[in-house]
């Protein structure tokens, strides 16, 4: 089995978790586009979209950025604020 490709029990192998719930999160991903089954005999194959996985990956990164900025101004105010107490 591939990093990018196989069916839920294929994944579920590698996994700590039940074949169903990698069949359900993998029907999450579908819905959302970032990965694609295909029948193959009484299987689903999925395969990652790995152009929809890079878009959702610098998303992740520009709202991971958002925050780390956010919290470095709570860190300076909140340090502002015990200077003056102390």
């Amino acid at each position: 089995m591939s990093l990018h490709r196989g069916d839920s029990g294929d994944f579920s192998e590698h996994l700590p978790v039940t074949r169903q719930a990698v069949a359900k999160h993998l029907g999450v991903l579908g819905r959302v586009g970032l990965v694609h089954a295909a029948p193959s005999g009484r299987e689903r194959r999925y395969e990652v979209d790995k152009a929809q996985l890079a878009c959702a990956v610098q998303q992740l990164s520009s709202v991971g950025a958002a925050w780390d900025a956010r919290l470095q101004r709570i860190r300076r105010i909140a340090e502002t604020i015990q200077r003056e107490q102390g």
